[in-house]
C-alpha cells in the first residue's frame, strides 16, 4: 500500500509539474501574440496560432496511437459549438492582448468562472451562496476599477476601453467554451478536441485574409509561428497533467499566471500596469479563486466538516 501512495504521489507531482509547464508555455505564447499584434491583423494571428498548433499536437496523437483513428467522434455537432465559442474567444483575446498590458489581459481571462455564476441563476435556477455571490461582484468590481485609469486626464483612452471589452467577451465565449469542452470529454480524448478546434479555428481565421494580412518582418513571423508552437506544446502538458493528477489538485497552479504576464511585461516591455489598474486585476483574480475554492476553503475552516471531494 506504501508503495501504491508514494506512486500515486509522484504522479500528482508530475501533473503539478506539467500543469505550471503548460501555464509558462501559454503565457510565453500570450507574450508572442503581444509581440506580433505590433505587425500583424488579429485574423492572422489566429491563423498561425491554431494551423502552427496542428503540428505538435499531431505529433502528440500519434505518439498515443490515436492518430488518425482517434479522430472519430460521436459528437460532431458538440465539436461544431464548442470551436464556435473557442474561435470567438480567441479573437477576443488577441484583441485584448493588443490593447492591454499582459497581465491586465491575463487578469480578465480570470473572469470566466465568475461569469458562470449569474449564467447559473438565470439559465440554470441555481442559487449560489452569499460568499460566491459577494466574491463575483468583486471581480465585476475589479473591472470597473482596472477601467479607471482609461477615463483620466483630458482624453479617454480608447484602447484601454477595446482592451477591456474584448476582454470581456473573451470571458463570456471561454465559460461556453468550457461548459462545451466539458460534455465533449464524456465521448472523446482531449488530443482529439484538441485537433479540431485546431482546424475549424485555421479555417474560421483564414477567412480573414481578404481583409488584408501583414508581409511579417523576420521576427515577426518567428512570433507567429512561436505563438502555435507554444500553444499548441501548453494543450499537450495541459493534457497530460489532467492525466495524472485530479484537476481540483491542478486548479491552483493556474493563477500562476499572473506572475508570468507581470514578469513578461516588466523585462519585455520595460512597464507594469498603473497602480489602480493592478489592483482592480488583483481583485478579479482573487474573486475567482474564492468562486473556485471557496467551498472547500470554508469548509475547512468549519470544525469536523470535511470539504466536498
Amino acid at each position: 500500500m506504501t508503495g501504491i501512495a508514494s506512486q500515486l504521489n509522484r504522479q500528482e507531482a508530475v501533473g503539478i509539474g506539467l500543469r505550471l509547464a503548460a501555464t509558462g508555455l501559454f503565457a510565453a505564447m500570450t507574450l508572442c501574440v503581444r509581440l506580433a499584434s505590433f505587425e500583424a491583423p488579429v485574423g492572422q494571428i489566429v491563423f498561425f496560432r491554431a494551423a502552427v498548433a496542428l503540428v505538435p499536437i499531431v505529433l502528440y496523437l500519434v505518439w498515443r496511437g490515436q492518430f488518425p483513428e482517434g479522430l472519430k467522434t460521436g459528437n460532431p455537432g458538440g465539436h461544431i459549438k464548442r470551436n464556435l465559442f473557442g474561435c470567438a474567444a480567441t479573437f477576443f483575446s488577441f484583441v485584448s492582448l493588443a490593447y492591454l498590458p499582459l497581465a491586465l489581459a491575463a487578469a480578465l481571462g480570470f473572469l470566466a468562472p465568475l461569469l458562470v455564476v449569474p449564467f447559473a441563476v438565470l439559465f440554470l435556477s441555481e442559487r449560489p451562496g452569499a460568499v460566491i455571490v459577494v466574491a463575483a461582484l468583486a471581480g465585476f468590481a475589479g473591472v470597473a476599477i482596472m477601467l479607471l485609469p482609461a477615463f483620466e486626464g483630458p482624453a479617454l483612452d480608447g484602447g484601454t476601453v477595446i482592451g477591456v471589452a474584448a476582454g470581456l467577451a473573451m470571458a463570456a465565449t471561454t465559460a461556453g467554451a468550457k461548459i462545451q469542452i466539458k460534455a465533449l470529454t464524456m465521448t472523446d480524448p482531449p488530443g482529439t478536441i484538441a485537433f479540431y478546434f485546431a482546424v475549424v479555428c485555421s479555417v474560421v481565421s483564414l477567412l480573414t485574409w481578404p481583409f488584408g494580412w501583414a508581409t511579417p518582418s523576420p521576427s515577426a513571423l518567428a512570433y507567429l509561428v512561436g505563438a502555435g508552437l507554444l500553444g499548441g506544446l501548453a494543450h499537450i502538458a495541459m493534457n497530460e497533467a489532467v492525466a495524472r493528477a485530479p484537476v481540483s489538485t491542478l486548479a491552483p497552479f493556474e493563477y500562476t499566471a499572473m506572475i508570468w504576464a507581470l514578469a513578461f511585461d516588466l523585462l519585455v516591455f520595460g512597464l507594469l500596469p498603473a497602480p489602480i489598474s493592478l489592483a482592480g486585476a488583483f481583485v478579479i483574480v482573487a474573486a475567482a479563486a474564492v468562486v473556485a475554492f471557496g467551498d472547500r476553503i470554508f469548509a475547512a475552516l468549519r470544525p469536523g466538516e470535511r470539504p466536498a471531494s
